[in-house]
């Protein structure tokens, strides 16, 4: 019998350091032996390319799409892979549609939400550890990133809130420097017994 792959996800609102810290986490994790992979960032993208409405305009089916193919990107990784690094955890889409439904005025219809947070509580726990970086709002917006600042503090809000509320195991960092991350991911390693 082999050792599951051990897969960690790193979640946080946009321009909060994901990319930067995802590409630290590979360095120092392919510097400990095992072999890493990645998911893909750009399923908001991909879902947009299928006729869904992303960010402000998130539906709860563009939510459930991008949970899902991000689930399934992260097992088709372990076939490859001794460690798995989630860019975007399941957390993230759903912080998204929230905040697109406070900033336009909108209720979340509790069912819908429930169902989205079931969705969210089954992923996360496949993660064996999960790193959430908190919104520093003096970082500025990417080029290409939604100029809205408080969409993005909205949708880091939703996140933590989330996380929070659910219980969801996870540990805060203030930024890709932040040594908790790398301790974090080590532990998890060390923790899955990956060795190579």
């Amino acid at each position: 019998m082999t050792t599951p792959a051990v897969r960690i996800a790193v979640a946080g609102t946009h321009s909060t350091g994901k990319t930067t810290l995802l590409r630290r986490l590979e360095m120092e994790l392919r510097a400990n032996g095992p072999s890493v992979a990645r998911t893909p960032a750009s399923f908001a993208a991909s879902a947009a390319e299928l006729g869904f409405p992303k960010l402000q305009k998130q539906t709860p089916e563009c939510t459930e799409w991008i949970i899902a193919a991000s689930a399934a990107a992260a097992v088709e990784a372990t076939l490859h892979a001794d460690v798995v690094l989630v860019d975007r955890s399941a957390v993230d889409p759903v912080a998204y549609y929230l905040a697109a439904l406070e900033r336009s005025g909108q209720e979340p219809d509790p069912e819908v939400t429930e169902r989205l947070v079931g969705l969210v509580k089954a992923q996360c726990a496949g993660y064996s550890a999960l790193v959430a970086t908190v919104l520093d709002p003096d970082i500025p917006l990417g080029e290409h990133r939604d100029r809205d600042l408080k969409y993005r503090a909205a949708v880091d809000r939703h996140l933590h809130a989330l996380l929070a509320d659910h219980r969801i195991p996870h540990q805060r960092i203030t930024g890709p420097d932040d040594e908790r991350a790398v301790l974090t991911a080590l532990v998890a390693l060390g923790a899955g017994q990956v060795t190579a």
